[in-house]
């Protein structure tokens, strides 16, 4: 996972070095693998005005002048202060603002590359000066758009501004070891990451506020028709629909902050809409699916859609976006339309409902699925999206409601809400969880005052009830965290935000237990042996069938492994006599001509019986090989 520092920078304040902050995040939240110093991938890349644009006959080439505002003062102008650029896009045209790669400038997209391409001035068709370029979105490192250029809104950015400064591109990219954090969905977005990172530093996170509310109550939510019905609310806890229409075809026309933000977090950017979706994915954990309404009344043959959320059948098929045809399973869960499949809930979209440039009408899914179907149908189809990824951690139910009405308020310019169905048959109440101070530094070894960890708890979003006066403490779990649920949960927070390296190690008191003679025996035979030269050896405790044939051992009398990884790893040794010999065979081969080896372990038969638990009972045993091979004469 990639996190942006300035986007996380945009939720609370960051006052200490990168390496400091990197120290933090790696000892009180996750890993941090590496990371990518983008501080000067956008050098030299400034916003320019196209100011004329000429084209050169019997050519795809334009000889163009713009206006940099002056800023490069060692680039030659012409008597108007202007530079030239020869551009072969087609989009190029008078009065656009666009982006210029400075001569001597590293094209962005090759930054990091081991052959960085770093821009000059070029005489092209032997007679015209081109200094530097005009660049498209894929050379920005923006996306694979070699279309045209990229142009910017009008009036967005003044002529001679960076690039860097306009979409804030001078950036740090933090590598998140994320297998980690598989019991925090809520950190899998931007805004749960920064909650994290502002608790860490002691500060009081402000969650914003649509996310707090279901952000829908300007929607005229029954202008078309739409019935959502979930069979297994085990399987899908929740499904809100959003109808939406388009005001005027989505397209993009102008280069947005969101497509930047989308390629620092390793995403390419794809099309206005399904950028959208992704960009709140990546804000804030909850991935969205988008269908064409149309379409989806097509597949069901109906006039009023129905959405059903079910588990697959046996011998159903379905196309997915990317072409592929494949058979699903009944622990696949199934987004239907009329009872037909058309979508394979949390994994990908079907062919058949498809948005293209031709939908008018969407369906916004924002859905929470059983993480642990979807992680069979993540290893049985070979799945794994950033969507897929993020909802078997568990997505919490609790805002699906409040990204779908997010969504709608972005597009509101060029969409509008016809309507709305939130399906939650069985909604999560608050838990609610009660302790002590006393108990939070009795676990910890710590000394912390109530006020200290009230307020720890408060700047990642817990609520207290009531009040404390009596020494307890009732604290309410947020929504997003749905790893919360007993009391030592709280105490594990309590002491990783404060850094339990900033807890005072303390021996505990204790009284002295008795010796146990079986350990006092075994490290006096080690220790007798060792003196006497023998090396004592670790085996394995599983061995072969062959070992035991050899040994005359009855491997009917051995426990066997029924998912052992290795046939020479088959059953567990009723004793230690045949793996030492094994050992000895191998160093007698080398040659070592004289060695005493030793092993003192547990080994287990089924003659031994078991315990009151039905567990294999074992043995303490000593093994004991001296190998002496005397010259023959």
């Amino acid at each position: 996972m990639l996190i942006s520092l300035n986007w996380l920078k945009q939720y609370l304040t960051i006052n200490l070095s990168t390496d400091e902050l990197i120290r933090l995040i790696g000892s009180r939240l996750v890993e941090v693998e590496g990371v990518i110093d983008q501080t000067h991938k956008y050098d030299d890349v400034y916003v320019v005005e196209v100011v004329s644009a000429e084209k050169i006959p019997d050519t795809h080439l334009t000889l163009c002048r713009i206006n940099d505002g002056g800023v490069k003062q060692d680039t030659p102008r012409d008597a108007d202060g202007l530079i030239q650029v020869m551009c072969g896009a087609p989009n190029v045209r008078v009065g656009m603002l666009t982006v210029w790669i400075a001569p001597g400038a590293t094209v962005p997209a090759s930054f990091n590359s081991d052959a960085p391409f770093i821009i000059g001035t070029r005489k092209m068709l032997k007679k015209y000066e081109s200094h530097g370029m005009l660049a498209g979105a894929d050379e920005l490192d923006f996306g694979d758009d070699h279309s045209g250029i990229v142009e910017l809104e009008p009036k967005s950015a003044t002529p001679g501004t960076t690039l860097a400064d306009h979409f804030r591109l001078a950036d740090t990219i933090l590598e998140i070891e994320n297998k980690s954090l598989t019991h925090r969905p809520d950190t899998f977005g931007i805004i749960g990451f920064a909650r994290e990172v502002a608790g860490i530093l002691g500060q009081k996170f402000v969650t914003p506020d649509w996310i707090l509310s279901d952000n829908t109550q300007d929607f005229n939510l029954h202008e078309l028709p739409l019935e959502v019905k979930i069979d297994d609310s085990t399987l899908c806890p929740r499904y809100t629909a959003l109808i939406l229409s388009c005001k005027h075809p989505l397209e993009r026309r102008y280069l947005q902050e969101i497509q930047t933000l989308l390629s620092r977090s390793g995403m390419r950017p794809i099309s206005p809409l399904v950028d959208l979706t992704n960009y709140l994915m990546l804000l804030t954990g909850q991935p969205l699916h988008a269908f064409d309404y149309d379409k989806l009344l097509e597949v069901g043959g109906s006039s009023s859609p129905k959405i059903i959320v079910r588990a697959a059948r046996q011998d159903e098929t379905i196309k997915l976006l990317d072409g592929k045809d494949i058979a699903l399973q009944p622990h696949d869960i199934v987004i239907t339309s009329n009872d037909i499949p058309v979508a394979l809930a949390g994994a990908m979209g079907g062919a058949s409902t498809a948005v293209d440039e031709n939908t008018k009408t969407i369906i916004l899914e924002s859905a929470t699925f059983s993480l642990y179907n979807l992680r069979k149908t993540q290893m049985a189809h070979g799945i794994f999206s950033e969507a897929i990824t993020r909802f078997t951690k568990g997505q919490p139910a609790s805002q699906t409601l409040a990204v779908a009405g997010e969504f709608a308020r972005l597009v509101s310019d060029q969409m509008r809400p016809r309507c709305l169905v939130d399906c939650y048959p069985n909604p999560t109440k608050p838990i609610k969880v009660n302790l002590d101070a006393v108990q939070v530094n009795a676990l910890l070894g710590s000394n912390y005052r109530p006020s200290e960890i009230i307020q720890c708890l408060e700047n990642v979003g817990f609520a207290i009830s009531g009040d404390y006066t009596d020494g307890s403490i009732t604290f309410i779990v947020p929504a997003w965290r749905t790893d919360i649920h007993i009391p030592e949960d709280i105490i594990e927070e309590v002491g990783r935000l404060n850094g339990y390296d900033n807890i005072d190690p303390v021996l505990p008191l204790h009284a002295t237990a008795n010796p146990n003679p079986l350990y006092q025996l075994k490290t006096h035979l080690r220790q007798a042996l060792s003196s006497f030269g023998a090396n004592e050896l670790l085996t394995y405790s599983f061995v072969s069938q062959a070992l035991l044939d050899k040994a005359t051992q009855n491997p009917d009398n051995s426990y066997r492994i029924i998912n052992s990884i290795s046939p020479e790893l088959q059953y567990i040794r009723q004793s230690i006599v045949p793996s030492l010999l094994d050992k000895s065979y191998i160093n007698l081969k080398v040659p070592y001509d004289h060695f005493a080896i030793f092993e003192l372990n547990q080994v287990t038969q089924k003659s031994f019986g078991v315990d009151q638990d039905s567990v294999p009972k074992e043995q303490s045993h000593l093994a004991f090989i001296v190998a002496d091979r005397k010259e023959k004469d």
